[in-house]
């Protein structure tokens, strides 16, 4: 039993480290190609925006009308900008997602690797080091539940930030709702 690798071995492993780069720059892509819209797509109805609002300001008749519109056309924008914070966050959670995926991927290959290396070491390995491999064994368990244990840590950090991402920005529309709604009555 030989222990080297064979060419065949060597170019299936260098061609499943080209595809998950390619994955991985794919993936990157998409992102850049997603927040490049929601950019384009948000400058474009800022300017619509401002020209409408500007349009409506300009025609107030007097400072009660003006405050009103004020109040008024602070909600859609404090709504806008954060649906713009929430498709970031959300482009930007998707791509960790699919990184990550890959990611874990990469490491069950590379145990499977390891322990199969692992395992024709052993084969070939002088009587009484059965010891050595099982020690070796153990610590690559050891570190494979780490990594499961801060993967599923890291799931868990992600979920409660994303809840108070969503709790934040449902808080800060009501609060402009009712702040727009309190300087109305003002005006009026």
């Amino acid at each position: 039993m030989s222990t080297f690798i064979t060419p065949e071995q060597f170019a299936s492993t260098n061609k499943a480290g080209i595809e998950t780069l390619l994955t991985l720059a794919n993936a990157a892509f998409a992102s850049a190609e997603r927040l490049a819209a929601l950019n384009l797509n948000t400058a474009r109805s800022i300017l619509e925006d401002g020209v409408a609002n500007t349009k409506a300001l300009l025609g107030a008749k007097d400072v009660q009308e003006l405050v009103s519109l004020q109040a008024a056309l602070a909600q859609p924008i404090v709504e806008k900008a954060v649906a713009y914070a929430r498709s970031v966050y959300e482009i930007t959670s998707q791509s960790q997602e699919e990184v990550s995926k890959v990611m874990e991927s990469q490491v069950a290959e590379l145990n499977k690797g390891v322990a199969s290396a692992l395992d024709n070491a052993a084969k070939s390995a002088p009587a009484g080091s059965d010891v050595a491999v099982a020690a070796v064994k153990s610590a690559i368990a050891a570190a494979n539940s780490a990594y499961d244990n801060m993967s599923k840590a890291a799931k868990q950090v992600a979920e409660i930030a994303e809840a108070n991402v969503a709790a934040a920005t449902n808080a800060t529309v009501k609060a402009v709702s009712s702040g727009a709604k309190a300087a109305a009555k003002k005006a009026a």
